[in-house]
């Protein structure tokens, strides 16, 4: 054991890229994932019956598999269709289609929770849906599924460990070829788990702050003047 290896292994560039792939392959990811989900869940909300049984299949689909399968699927199935992507593109790929599956569940949720006479009353407004949809629903429905989003987030910081297989150069990959070619597996997991460890802790504290900030309970009160405390204490109760 050597924890100058590990400070060593730290700062050395290959993992420093590695991080960063992962940085890259999990926010790539969630942003094509959410945005799926929310399509999804339009159509399981919607009054077309098509809709619907396209939103449940896939969810069956997607739901059923293991992610490291769909990982394995699209990067092998795809070129024998003539459809030829690089492993990052493959990857990004099969992560968000996957987490689109578990986001739309989510984001249903957090839509269901909207109660009807908010819809009702913008309709009073004059408001088309998308209006209503957009104004009154989505904001409502932000803050009720941001917690189980973040759980998502984290956890699909954690799966992007699985592309490993087909060779992107992420974290775990440069962490599991740098102990292979010095056989100090130690120090080199040591320093891919702390990298883990801060970027869990950093997608963690921007959840915490845009909970306060989207809960009008928990925003801050504006801290009052000098002029403002002295009248106050001054005046009599």
């Amino acid at each position: 054991m050597s924890l100058d290896l590990v400070w060593q292994y730290l700062f050395s560039p290959a993992f420093f890229q590695g991080a960063l792939m992962t940085l890259l392959l999990t926010v790539c990811s969630l942003f094509f994932g959410i945005i799926a989900g929310l399509i999804l869940a339009l159509l399981q909300e919607s009054r077309f019956r098509a809709g619907s049984v396209l939103a449940f299949f896939y969810l069956w689909l997607f739901r059923g598999t293991p992610v490291l399968f769909q990982i394995i699927f699209v990067y092998n199935v795809l070129p024998t269709f003539g459809l030829r992507f690089s492993a990052f593109t493959c990857a990004v790929m099969a992560l968000s289609l996957n987490e689109g599956a578990y986001m739309a569940e989510i984001l249903r949720s957090g839509l269901q929770a909207v109660r009807s006479g908010q819809r009702t009353a913008g309709m009073a407004l004059g408001m088309t849906q998308s209006q209503i949809m957009r104004k009154i629903v989505l904001p409502q429905a932000a803050r009720i599924v941001l917690p189980p989003m973040g759980n998502q987030m984290i956890s699909m910081l954690k799966s992007s460990a699985l592309v490993s297989v087909i060779a992107v150069q992420e974290l775990l990959l440069i962490a599991n070829q740098t102990a292979s070619a010095s056989f100090r597996y130690f120090e080199a997991l040591c320093a891919a788990g702390i990298y883990y460890l801060v970027l869990t802790s950093i997608f963690m504290i921007g959840q915490a702050w845009l909970e306060r900030s989207l809960d009008p309970k928990k925003r801050k009160k504006p801290a009052l003047s000098m002029t403002e405390r002295l009248l106050r204490s001054s005046t009599p109760n």
